[in-house]
């Protein structure tokens, strides 16, 4: 099985505050409750899971690691994260040291071939790395994730690219230009471009049957400003409401319009180089 598949960045966190072993196993449960494989199984009961088996033998086996590890009737996956705290924790390892860094494996009851395999690949990597120096000195979950990952020799798997749709924001009015690169900023849209327009009322009173109109078209009301972005899927209903909360609801606006157009093929990006 490959480690990037069960690690959880989400669970992992360093440096966390405990004294005693409960306190840790504790601690570890909270964490186990971020993976969405333990939404069925309570807290509580990935606490007693855990302390019921160190207290048939402690997993701590020295050098200041343990592999805290349990396997439960209502997980569905697999989960692996990794737990530090700097001042270590008494977990009666087999060195008598204390425990600093905590490699936890959680799994399903019937994954009884499964979770030897994990633990056999967890150790391997503890056995010929300098992991555990490494690790104390993380100051986020996601360096943590990331250092533990790189010493593995799984390779990391393909990331599949969500499909992506133009949004496309038309405005003929300047109040809401800058708001909506502020909330495209805020939310993390890369890459947006703006197009300078006009809309047809700049060019309707050259036509002879509207020459009357000159003057009527105020030229300010005439250009137009289109802001497209490459978004994910996903997003896109939580941008357009995001973009409402601005101009006001669309349907009943006038001044501004939404399209979202589908991509059929795209090749390199617009995000600044």
């Amino acid at each position: 099985m490959n480690l990037y598949d069960i690690t959880s960045e989400r669970a992992c966190a360093v440096n966390l505050q405990a004294k005693t072993r409960e306190e840790i196993l504790r601690s570890i449960a909270k964490q186990a409750k971020q993976i969405p494989a333990f939404a069925e199984v309570g807290e509580e009961e990935i606490y007693q899971g855990l302390l019921t088996r160190e207290e048939q033998g402690s997993t701590g086996f020295g050098g200041g690691m343990a592999i805290p590890h349990a396997r439960f009737e209502k997980a569905t996956e697999f989960a692996f994260f990794i737990v530090t705290t700097r001042r270590g924790v008494d977990f009666d390892a087999m060195d008598k040291k204390k425990v600093k860094v905590f490699f936890v494996l959680l799994g399903p009851a019937d994954g009884v071939r499964e979770h030897l395999q994990i633990l056999a690949a967890v150790s391997n990597v503890i056995a010929r790395t300098n992991i555990t120096k490494e690790l104390l000195t993380a100051t986020t979950r996601s360096v943590a994730y990331e250092l533990f990952l790189s010493k593995t020799q799984d390779k990391k798997p393909k990331q599949v690219q969500e499909k992506q749709k133009l949004l496309q924001v038309i405005l003929y009015e300047d109040t809401f230009f800058y708001d909506l690169l502020e909330f495209y900023i805020e939310e993390g849209v890369e890459g947006a471009t703006v197009i300078e327009s006009s809309g047809m009322g700049q060019y309707i009173s050259n036509i002879p049957l509207f020459a009357s109109f000159i003057g009527f078209m105020n030229e300010d009301k005439n250009r137009s400003r289109t802001i497209l972005a490459m978004v994910p899927e996903s997003r896109v209903n939580e941008l357009i409401q995001g973009i409402e909360r601005i101009t006001g609801d669309l349907d009943t606006k006038q001044g501004a319009m939404v399209l979202v157009v589908d991509v059929a093929f795209s090749k390199g990006t617009m995000k600044m180089l």
